[in-house]
């Protein structure tokens, strides 16, 4: 798969949303991701009597997306997949329209999708996990239609009843850890010692970039020779959304020396960045470049970077192989996006927003450095949800708020 340069996205969410990373994949196995070679790649095999799309030309092509409980304002994993669609499309010269559920249930999204193929589109990017039942429910009768999803896992579709995917369909997955690990180390080689992990459900998703952070934390630690000084606070919300509950529980935080909150969960953000404008704590964002909006929202230089996920490089470069005719690169399998550059970390399917992070003693050179010991092995970030990671520092965990 073409690996394209992505633009940084300023993301947040104003709703109360679910996102796409709360995937309901079965939990992972122990392993340790590294990035020695081409991100790996989980395939669910097509059916036997399934037979990939017949390639369209370029102008038969039209694209739709559809989104989640939430809508294109979202400013995080629908809004970031819509604008993406619509620049492709437009770029391409091919007619592009997105669709609103009318509800958060499957019957909603199946009813968009069923509403769009009546309009002709036959190219559909849907963004997170929610989808699964949707494709499991359609995807067989529409075997024409071309399915991209974004961050559905093998675990969603299997809870969904489909244990293989048809050759209509893709979906990609990312290596959150790696994000995780990366925004973990930085602010601790930033200064940082005191530091909050603020997860939104405890799905694998959200786990697996808690666990990297914490990881990152401890590296960054153990090589200053401040293992003992460094603490993270860890509990999850429960929900996608901030409330007065979380918001209460930041304060705490905060109030009790927290310097900074990695808020990891769609809109839970909203509830680390009140709590940290009392105090002029900080917060680390996620999935997209939050900064624009957490800063716009809390003050300039709340947010210190962001662990983002490549989801506009993911839909350009998949969109692009559909046009190119090379959907059989994607046809029934599952991608497991992370490093694929060493380089140039811009390349990269995780990855920390250099150009908006407001870090001054963790360079742009350090993070190079950092990426590049990833992509050739020497750093390994382990994947497995089902333990906190071992580690040097003191980590304290919290019953979930919710």
């Amino acid at each position: 798969m073409k690996k394209r340069l992505f633009a940084v996205l300023m993301a947040a969410t104003m709703v109360a949303s679910l996102v796409a990373c709360g995937s309901t994949e079965t939990p992972a196995t122990t392993e340790e991701t590294t990035a020695t070679e081409a991100p790996a790649t989980t395939e669910a095999a097509p059916a036997d009597n399934a037979e990939a799309p017949a390639t369209e030309a370029a102008s038969d092509i039209k694209i739709a997306m559809i989104t989640d409980s939430g809508d294109i304002t979202d400013m995080s994993f629908n809004q970031t997949t819509y604008e993406a669609s619509d620049a492709f499309a437009k770029a391409n010269g091919l007619d592009f329209q997105y669709y609103k559920p009318t509800e958060d249930s499957d019957e909603a999204r199946t009813a968009a999708f069923n509403n769009a193929v009546a309009d002709g589109y036959n190219v559909i990017v849907v963004p997170g996990y929610l989808f699964a039942g949707m494709i499991a429910s359609v995807a067989d009768a529409n075997p024409d239609v071309t399915i991209i999803a974004l961050d559905v896992s093998q675990g969603d579709f299997e809870g969904a009843g489909m244990t293989t995917l048809p050759a209509n369909v893709c979906s990609f997955t990312y290596q959150e850890e790696l994000a995780g690990y990366m925004a973990g180390y930085a602010v601790v080689k930033e200064g940082y010692k005191k530091l909050g992990f603020l997860g939104g459900m405890a799905v694998p998703a959200v786990v697996r970039y808690g666990y990297g952070f914490v990881q990152g934390a401890d590296a960054a630690a153990t090589e200053l020779g401040i293992a003992s000084d460094v603490e993270v606070n860890y509990v999850y919300g429960g929900q996608f959304f901030g409330d007065d509950a979380v918001t209460a529980t930041m304060e705490t935080w905060y109030s009790n020396g927290t310097e900074i909150v990695f808020a990891c969960g769609g809109g839970i953000f909203t509830s680390a960045g009140e709590a940290a404008k009392k105090v002029e704590g900080k917060v680390v964002g996620v999935d997209v470049d939050q900064s624009g909006t957490i800063d716009g929202l809390y003050g300039e230089g709340v947010c210190v970077t962001s662990a983002m996920k490549g989801l506009a490089a993911t839909v350009n470069s998949t969109l692009t192989d559909v046009v190119a005719g090379n959907w059989a690169a994607h046809s029934g399998k599952i991608e497991n996006l992370g490093i694929v550059s060493g380089d140039d970390p811009s390349l990269n399917y995780v990855q920390l927003p250099t150009e908006t992070w407001s870090m001054t003693n963790f360079t742009v050179d350090d993070y190079k450095t950092l990426v590049k010991s990833m992509a050739d092995g020497y750093v390994t970030v382990d994947s497995n949800i089902d333990v906190m990671p071992t580690t040097a520092i003191k980590v304290t965990t919290f019953d979930n708020i919710h």
